[in-house]
């Protein structure tokens, strides 16, 4: 197996990963897509905000049967943690694995795998920050020809950086 990581963003080069603003009605903020040969395993995954919003907002990841029209991600920016590895086998592509979604596609079928409620900045405890690892023997993991994805629904627009690491 090998270990891979991706950001809602390209990959940074000259300039630093850019954060993208999560609007205040549903929005995918990251989509992988597993080909129809090989599943994957989740590692952990996690978000920042620049500022926690001005009213509730939640985070999801969810496993989903419908792709989001999406901006496709290029190979380079799916990273191999081993400078070793293979190139990732996930889908690119508008439909498949993408950031910063422009439309969510009607969903039929899904899966929650973590689910976050953003407390509002005028409360005692923000969440600006959420990183979560599996244990070994409780990682989920994706289907072959399913999409994986990183929701948000905020009251507020903030802008969010968010992540995934994965085995396959």
């Amino acid at each position: 197996m090998h270990r891979y990581k991706i950001w809602n963003a390209a990959a940074p080069t000259t300039a630093a990963i850019a954060k993208v603003s999560t609007g205040t009605t549903i929005k995918t903020m990251l989509q992988l897509a597993t080909p129809s040969t090989r599943q994957m395993q989740l590692i952990s995954w996690g978000y920042s905000f620049d500022a926690g919003p001005s009213s509730a907002g939640l985070v999801e990841l969810i496993q989903t049967d419908v792709a989001a029209t999406v901006t496709a991600h290029v190979a380079a920016g799916v990273q191999p943690l081993d400078p070793n590895a293979p190139a990732s086998l996930l889908t690119l592509g508008t439909s498949a694995t993408g950031y910063t979604a422009t439309a969510e596609g009607t969903t039929t079928a899904s899966r929650s795998l973590d689910t976050v409620l953003v407390a509002p900045s005028s409360s005692s405890a923000p969440s600006v920050c959420y990183s979560y690892q599996w244990m070994p023997d409780e990682r989920p993991i994706v289907a072959a020809s399913r999409f994986l994805r990183v929701r948000t629904t905020m009251g507020s627009s903030v802008n969010m950086l968010c992540w995934i690491c994965w085995d396959e």
